[in-house]
């Protein structure tokens, strides 16, 4: 029942007065000729953006308890949402921002937080959004695509509940076709984000963290993830790519179609294509089966990531109404139980790192620009393998990894088979089994039920659903024990994976000569980045690679363990990027992890070297540590670690040779040298020829401050973002090492600043803040063109006793993302009306309804008429209730009707307000009389005999007119 009902009494309990924000759904007297299409509906398909224009409040918001007969009744209803997840609440006060969007990284660090969340409060918050759909697009279908919200998440859609979500790492594909309102009336969405629950130990973020998209389809349509494209190669070599094309029917009758499907080789050349019929009966789905052959492949590889082009059409009467596309490539990817891993029938050994998705200054929403330098930084370090930890990365970032030729591990987050968290996994794979890049399916982490009967079952459960949707690739899971039982979850398994087990390699190697094995998980060690002397007491460890977890090693030893071991495919550093939370072993004032080869910015560590110089054989390397800046020390050993893939390094110091050794290529190699400023070198020789040269200098005292961006130039279109590192500088222009100072920065322009960290597992700094303190040298600044921007963006940075920093980045005028714009939403529009029975003579315009009485009066909402042919002349009563947002209660405020059809007196609470004198359909304005809380509004109409009387179009309380 609406709530206008419960305001026909006076004394209106509190219980009552929530009502206002809430609603149910109702039927119109008339309701608008839908039974054709409109034109525009067949149209092609449309995927825009809804990153710009969000409502965002910090905290619940909790609604009043239900008590009444119309309260009680109305909220099983749908529609009947409450308070900011309904259409009528004033959100007028609340944050305007756009995503992606992480709450958590805005927040002050707090030590009675969760250590392992770092030390962040998370809560709950809402998102709210409008949305303003053409009356021509009736007909289409649309759908609400949130790719992740950290972490549980309630979606309305005008104030329907309308999808939950049980994860902050998989994507929600929402058909919000029949909720929709058109024209004049705004679609409002509801988001409602719960970041109290935890999926991990690690830090999760808060909030609607990665992009939002509505998209907008014909009603006969390719489904999301409905083109299944992965190429498959027969024993005797021959590669087809069995395209399968999932069609949904959204009409209002069985269609038919050609659905024709298309392959483009890496350089665009059109290589294959094909056509089917199709027939989709109403509200149905059918799936056609289109396979196409390539005679001469090329292959996708590591060095050679060639990419082809799958294209899908939806042709009916020589029209496409709808088309997609994706990338996937050929390649052969083989796991040998005795010899590793083969990609294209080469052997490849998986030099892999684990990361999180966290990144200094944004938290988890992490632009995609930022994303691409996290993979290239990985690339540089020699890197091909990737295990996303542990749950599914976004989209783009698997796109990257196809582009830049990095082997994937995906990974699902929950270890259940429960109808809340099966289909996650299936999403997973439906999403991604078209990459080239994914090569391992990975069911879970380190789940304590791993050996036993209830996880073995589990398992077998898991990696069936995976082989039903794609059977080109193994299944593993990441085990930290239970290998030799006889419930392992090993025995359900393509490829077993190993978390820390190194004294168990050689074991399940004899024991299962047959199943293949890698290395999901090793080292865990501990190295806070310029730091050369461990002291736990202030929480920071040295870079000489030993200090490791007691169930981890070395990057050394992990690493020697892997490579001296043909069978074991290959391994994933924990991890290649410092993260937040887990500051293992340490605890508050820590707040990030130290486990990283590069910290929280991507800057290197000793670690980035020792991998690097272990991973990359074609270019001779060397590297050489500590930074040379000892005052106080003169005379005084200090350890030189030196990492090279040469066959024999030298040093010297101030030109004169110190000692040679020939390069150990696991261990790495060690002097001792006693400090004296100056020049320390090292050189690094193949076959008595040097190959490769470097050095560290003692600096002088920082005398200015250098802003080095990542790239030239920024692009104009409001997602494009540029880390920039922040040094300080000597007298000479070399970097000094040790620098510390507090670095102001000012943005201006055609851009922002996002964020900004320094790599200090310590800092409790605010992120977003304007200044960041220099941390052993080094801090690193984000910023980001603004929406539809072109020009210039400006960065000063300054510092006491330091020399100021001016960066001028130019940003390019750029073709702007297709974007769903966002409505705002200065007025109430009035729903949820009642409707009087017909009555000859005037009635009471304020008669009462019983509180309880569900079925005198109809509901209804615009357009509420009755056709001309059947109409009579008398009155209605058209009752409905709202609350006025405080911006329009003061007094100015206008009820406006757009279309108003017959003669109408306007009462507010009991008062008569307004007039329309005459009977042909027009608007009606009328002066909203100052008031908060509650109003009912009844509008009394009458008719004339023959002609159609009542309120044709939406009724909403804005701004009054100057």
């Amino acid at each position: 029942m609406i709530s206008t009902l419960l305001f026909i009494l006076r004394g209106c309990s509190a219980a009552m007065a929530m009502l206002l924000t809430l609603g149910i759904s109702v039927v119109a007297l008339a309701a608008p000729d839908i039974a054709s299409v409109s034109a525009s509906a067949n149209t092609g398909r449309e995927r825009l953006s809804l990153d710009r224009g969000w409502l965002f409040h910090l905290g619940d918001i909790v609604s009043p308890e239900v008590k009444g007969h119309g309260a009680s009744y109305g909220y099983g209803k749908a529609g009947f949402a409450w308070g900011p997840a309904g259409t009528t609440y004033d959100d007028g006060d609340w944050r305007t921002l756009n995503l992606p969007h992480d709450w958590a990284v805005e927040g002050p660090f707090d030590a009675q937080e969760n250590l392992a969340q770092g030390y962040r409060p998370r809560g709950v918050g809402w998102y709210r959004r409008y949305l303003r759909i053409e009356p021509a697009e009736r007909g289409r279908q649309f759908e609400l695509q949130f790719d992740a919200i950290a972490t549980h998440a309630t979606v309305w859609v005008n104030g329907i509940l309308v999808h939950r979500n049980w994860s902050g790492y998989n994507g929600s594909n929402i058909d919000i076709t029949p909720y929709l309102r058109y024209g004049d009336e705004m679609n409002t969405i509801a988001v409602r984000a719960d970041a109290v629950p935890m999926e991990g130990w690690w830090y999760e973020g808060a909030g609607i963290y990665r992009h939002a998209w509505l998209v907008k389809r014909a009603p006969l349509h390719i489904a999301t993830d409905g083109l299944h494209a992965t190429p498959r190669r027969s024993p005797q070599g021959r590669w087809t790519i069995p395209v399968a094309v999932t069609l949904k029917n959204g009409g209002k009758a069985g269609a038919s179609a050609m659905v024709e499907v298309t392959l483009r080789d890496p350089s665009g050349v059109l290589v294959a294509s094909r056509r089917s019929k199709i027939q989709v009966p109403v509200l149905a789905q059918a799936v056609a089966q289109l396979p196409l052959a390539i005679d001469k492949p090329l292959l996708w590889s590591l060095e050679q990531p060639q990419l082809y082009q799958v294209s899908a059409k939806v042709i009916q009467n020589g029209a496409t109404i709808d088309e997609t596309s994706l990338n996937t490539g050929l390649r052969d990817m083989h796991f040998d139980p005795a010899r590793g891993a083969f990609l294209n029938g080469r052997h490849v050994k998986l030099q892999g790192v684990s990361i999180h998705q966290d990144h200094a200054g944004v938290g988890v929403a992490v632009p995609d620009a930022i994303w691409a330098y996290r993979l290239r930084r990985l690339k540089e370090l020699g890197a091909n393998a990737i295990r996303f930890t542990h749950g599914a990365p976004a989209a783009e970032i698997l796109d990257m990894a196809d582009r830049m030729g990095f082997l994937v591990m995906d990974e699902n987050r929950n270890f259940n088979i429960s109808p809340d968290y099966l289909p996650q996994l299936e999403w997973l794979v439906r999403r991604d089994r078209h990459h080239p890049s994914v090569v391992l399916w990975s069911l879970f982490n380190e789940e304590p039920m791993q050996s036993t009967e209830a996880g073995y079952q589990m398992t077998r459960t898991m990696a069936a659903a995976v082989k039903a949707l794609d059977d080109t690739r193994p299944v593993t899971a990441a085990m930290n024990g239970g290998f030799f039982g006889p419930y392992s979850v090993a025995h359900a398994l393509d490829v077993v994976g190993a978390n820390y087990q190194v004294d168990a390699y050689d074991k399940f190697h004899q024991q299962f000569p047959n199943v293949p094995f890698t290395s999901s998980e090793d080292t865990s060690a501990f190295m806070t980045r310029g730091v050369y002397s461990t002291d736990q007491s202030t929480n920071v460890f040295a870079s000489y690679d030993e200090d490791y977890a007691s169930w981890g090693n070395s990057h050394r030893d992990a690493w020697e363990a892997i490579a001296r071991r043909p069978y074991v495919a290959g391994g994933f550093v924990w991890t290649g990027f410092d993260y937040r939370g887990e500051p293992t072993p340490n605890q508050w004032p820590a707040v990030n992890s130290v486990f990283g080869i590069m910290d929280l910015n991507g800057f290197a560590k000793n670690a980035y070297y020792i991998h690097q110089v272990q991973w990359i054989k074609d270019q001779p390397l060397v590297h050489i540590a500590p930074h040379w800046n000892w005052a106080g020390r003169e005379g005084q050993q200090i350890r030189v670690m030196v990492m090279s893939n040469a066959d024999k390094v030298a040093l010297l110091l101030n030109g004169q040779l110190l000692g040679e050794q020939q390069v150990d290529p696991y261990r790495m190699n060690y002097f001792q040298v006693a400090y004296a400023p100056g020049k320390l070198e090292a050189l690094a020789y193949r076959d008595g020829k040097q190959v490769a040269h470097t050095s560290v200098e003692t600096t002088g005292a920082a005398v200015r401050i250098e802003l080095v961006p990542d790239r030239g130039e920024l692009c104009g279109d409001g997602r494009d973002a540029m880390p920039i590192t922040v040094r300080a500088l000597d007298a000479q222009g070399r970097p000094v090492p040790l620098a510390d100072a507090e670095i102001r920065f000012a943005v201006h322009g055609a851009g922002r600043s996002l964020g900004h960290g320094n790599g200090d597992p310590t800092s409790h700094e605010d992120e977003q803040g304007p200044t960041r303190r220099l941390f052993n040298g080094l801090a690193q600044l984000i910023v980001q063109s603004q929406d539809d921007s072109a020009g210039e963006l400006v960065v000063e940075a300054s510092a006491q006793g330091l020399a100021p920093a001016r960066l001028v980045l130019p940003v390019r005028a750029t073709a702007p993302i297709a974007t769903q714009p966002a409505s705002a939403a200065p007025y109430n529009t009035v729903n949820y009306w009642r409707i009087s029975p017909h009555s000859d003579v005037r009635p009471d315009p304020n008669q009462a309804l019983a509180d309880f009485d569900m079925n005198t009066w109809e509901y209804g909402d615009p357009p509420m008429l009755h056709a001309a042919q059947s109409a009579q002349p008398g009155y209605r009563i058209f009752r409905a209730s709202f609350t006025p947002r405080k911006k329009l209660a003061d007094g100015g405020g206008m009820l406006h009707f757009l279309r108003l059809a017959g003669r109408a007196e306007v009462w507010l609470d009991g008062r008569l307000i307004g007039r329309k004198d005459d009977y042909a359909p027009a608007p009606l304005r009328v002066a909203l009389p100052a008031g908060s809380g509650a109003r009912q509004l009844n509008v009394l109409i009458e008719g004339q005999q023959g002609q159609r009387s009542g309120i044709e179009g939406v009724v909403r309380i804005e701004p009054a007119f100057p």
